[in-house]
Protein backbone atom coordinates (compact mmCIF):
# COMPACT_ATOMS: atom_id res chain seq x y z
CA UNK A 1 0.00 0.00 0.00
CA UNK A 2 1.04 3.54 -0.71
CA UNK A 3 -0.42 6.67 0.82
CA UNK A 4 -1.26 9.54 -1.53
CA UNK A 5 -2.52 12.99 -0.56
CA UNK A 6 -2.65 15.01 2.64
CA UNK A 7 -4.66 15.39 5.83
CA UNK A 8 -5.59 18.90 6.96
CA UNK A 9 -4.70 18.84 10.68
CA UNK A 10 -7.05 21.73 11.43
CA UNK A 11 -10.15 20.40 9.65
CA UNK A 12 -9.90 16.61 9.30
CA UNK A 13 -12.38 14.34 11.04
CA UNK A 14 -11.26 11.57 13.38
CA UNK A 15 -11.84 9.06 10.58
CA UNK A 16 -9.66 11.07 8.18
CA UNK A 17 -6.88 11.40 10.77
CA UNK A 18 -7.11 7.66 11.36
CA UNK A 19 -6.12 7.14 7.71
CA UNK A 20 -2.61 8.43 8.44
CA UNK A 21 -0.08 5.59 8.55
CA UNK A 22 0.53 4.54 12.15
CA UNK A 23 -2.26 6.72 13.56
CA UNK A 24 -5.12 4.91 15.23
CA UNK A 25 -8.44 5.96 16.64
CA UNK A 26 -7.05 7.04 20.03
CA UNK A 27 -4.24 9.11 18.50
CA UNK A 28 -6.75 10.75 16.15
CA UNK A 29 -8.84 11.71 19.20
CA UNK A 30 -5.79 13.25 20.88
CA UNK A 31 -5.18 15.37 17.77
CA UNK A 32 -8.81 16.56 17.88
CA UNK A 33 -8.53 17.41 21.60
CA UNK A 34 -5.33 19.39 21.00
CA UNK A 35 -6.95 21.22 18.07
CA UNK A 36 -9.95 22.28 20.21
CA UNK A 37 -7.60 24.11 22.59
CA UNK A 38 -5.45 25.64 19.88
CA UNK A 39 -5.47 25.12 16.11
CA UNK A 40 -2.20 24.03 14.55
CA UNK A 41 -0.13 26.96 13.29
CA UNK A 42 2.55 24.70 11.80
CA UNK A 43 2.50 20.97 11.02
CA UNK A 44 5.57 20.60 13.29
CA UNK A 45 3.30 21.31 16.27
CA UNK A 46 2.00 17.75 15.95
CA UNK A 47 4.90 16.67 18.19
CA UNK A 48 3.13 18.48 21.06
CA UNK A 49 0.38 15.84 20.93
CA UNK A 50 0.97 12.84 23.20
CA UNK A 51 2.19 9.86 21.18
CA UNK A 52 3.71 11.91 18.36
CA UNK A 53 7.44 12.22 18.66
CA UNK A 54 9.91 13.55 16.14
CA UNK A 55 10.37 10.13 14.49
CA UNK A 56 6.65 9.62 13.93
CA UNK A 57 6.23 13.21 12.77
CA UNK A 58 8.97 12.80 10.15
CA UNK A 59 7.20 9.69 8.85
CA UNK A 60 3.91 11.60 8.53
CA UNK A 61 5.20 15.01 7.42
CA UNK A 62 4.60 14.50 3.68
CA UNK A 63 0.92 13.78 4.41
CA UNK A 64 0.21 16.76 6.68
CA UNK A 65 -1.28 20.12 5.72
CA UNK A 66 -2.92 23.08 7.47
CA UNK A 67 -5.02 24.37 4.58
CA UNK A 68 -7.07 22.88 1.80
CA UNK A 69 -9.08 19.68 1.68
CA UNK A 70 -8.07 16.34 3.13
CA UNK A 71 -7.23 14.10 0.18
CA UNK A 72 -5.34 11.20 1.78
CA UNK A 73 -6.07 7.74 0.42
CA UNK A 74 -4.38 4.37 0.23
CA UNK A 75 -3.45 3.09 -3.20
CA UNK A 76 -2.46 -0.39 -4.21
CA UNK A 77 1.06 -0.40 -5.63
CA UNK A 78 1.55 -2.90 -8.45
CA UNK A 79 4.04 -5.63 -7.63
CA UNK A 80 7.37 -5.24 -9.40
CA UNK A 81 8.10 -7.67 -12.21
CA UNK A 82 10.77 -10.28 -11.51
CA UNK A 83 14.22 -9.58 -12.99
CA UNK A 84 14.37 -10.35 -16.70
CA UNK A 85 10.60 -9.95 -17.03
CA UNK A 86 10.47 -6.20 -17.63
CA UNK A 87 7.60 -4.95 -19.70
CA UNK A 88 8.55 -4.73 -23.33
CA UNK A 89 8.03 -1.49 -25.19
CA UNK A 90 7.23 -1.65 -28.88
CA UNK A 91 8.06 1.17 -31.23
CA UNK A 92 5.35 2.30 -33.65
Amino acid sequence: MQYVGVVNLNEATAAELDLLPGVGEKAAQRILEHRKKRPFGRVEELVRVKGFGKKKFLKLRAHLALTGPTTLKKEQVPAPLPPGREASVTNP
